[in-house]
């Protein structure tokens, strides 16, 4: 994740309030343990870093659609897999992106992107580099969404988006933007998750609500949390490094796709061996999560 090529130049904070999102501390919209199990079995050993083309990354690919199809997800393609080769660095590699849909309630014929990478670095010298935070914890919460819209269907149509090869270039979810499956002028809505699970000082960042007037009108309405802050910028326009480009969102915005990008800023462990499931903060990203599947949920009311 992130690549840090870009500066901004003005930032603003917006809080939200736990009134506004229900019990977040006492209720979530799916199972915590489970939210957390995944992230603990993607990033361990067994899956080798889950780099592109590797044993690894196709253990991730079968666990995923496995899950997918516990909790009753139907498949955009015939198995789940949207299978692409790209070269990078002079080396060819197979990528497989996992697609998930849920038909919509209300909006069938209008589609939101929830999307996560599931590869990460693999294997280097020797150590393995286990992406627990990066991105294991933005699969874990796609499958979150997927046990939520059990219980409350969305009234969008749905596209859970597991891509591979962002490490190399965001190759999935260009290869996907690239071969719609779906027209793209149907796509009203990218929310990608990339780095979700840990940031000491309680705060997440969203990039990306200036992309369409409903984003910025949800965000002016709401208030102040008890538990955890979601700061907008990382957009071009506040002096830190521009995200817009930085993650699977991208493609999304080049093909003038509305978006809201949610991630932490780097960390010690960040593309290191050490990006390890105990070094995540639970407490953090079970709310963070929570938050974010509810401002799914006030956006999916809306009309675009």
């Amino acid at each position: 994740m992130k690549s840090t090529n870009f500066i901004l130049s003005t930032a603003f904070i917006l809080l939200f309030s736990c009134l506004s999102f229900g019990q977040i501390n006492n209720t979530y919209n799916f199972n915590p343990d489970n939210l957390l199990n995944h992230v603990k079995e993607l990033a361990s050993d067994a899956y080798e870093g889950r780099r592109t083309g590797t044993p690894g990354a196709s253990k991730a690919k079968n666990y995923i659609i496995e899950q997918l199809e516990l909790l009753e997800v139907g498949s955009l393609t015939q198995n789940f897999e949207q299978p692409f080769t790209f070269q990078s660095r002079n080396k060819s590699y197979n990528g497989v992106n996992i697609l998930g849909s849920i038909k919509g309630t209300e909006f069938p014929d209008k589609y939101i992107v929830l999307s996560a990478h599931y590869d990460h670095e693999g294997v280097k010298n020797g150590q393995i580099y286990n992406g627990a935070d990066d991105d294991a914890s933005g699969v874990s919460a796609l499958l979150a969404f997927a046990e939520s819209f059990k219980k409350n269907p969305p009234k969008h149509s749905v596209i859970l988006a597991f891509f591979d090869a962002e490490e190399l270039g965001l190759q999935g979810s260009k290869f996907f933007v690239d071969n719609p499956i779906v027209d793209l002028k149907t796509i009203v809505l990218n929310i990608n998750l990339d780095m979700v699970s840990r940031n000491e000082n309680n705060e997440l960042y969203v990039t990306g609500i200036k992309s369409h007037s409903h984003l910025e009108t949800m965000y002016s309405q709401l208030d102040t949390p008890e538990t955890i802050t979601i700061i907008a910028g990382h957009d071009g326009t506040d002096g830190k490094q521009n995200w817009m480009f930085s993650s699977d969102h991208a493609p999304f915005h080049m093909k003038k796709i509305p978006f809201l990008y949610f991630g932490v800023e780097d960390h010690q462990d960040y593309h290191q061996p050490t990006d390890d499931y105990e070094n995540i903060h639970p407490e953090f990203y079970k709310t963070a999560v929570e938050h974010i599947i509810n401002i799914f949920y006030k956006l999916d009311v809306m009309t675009f």
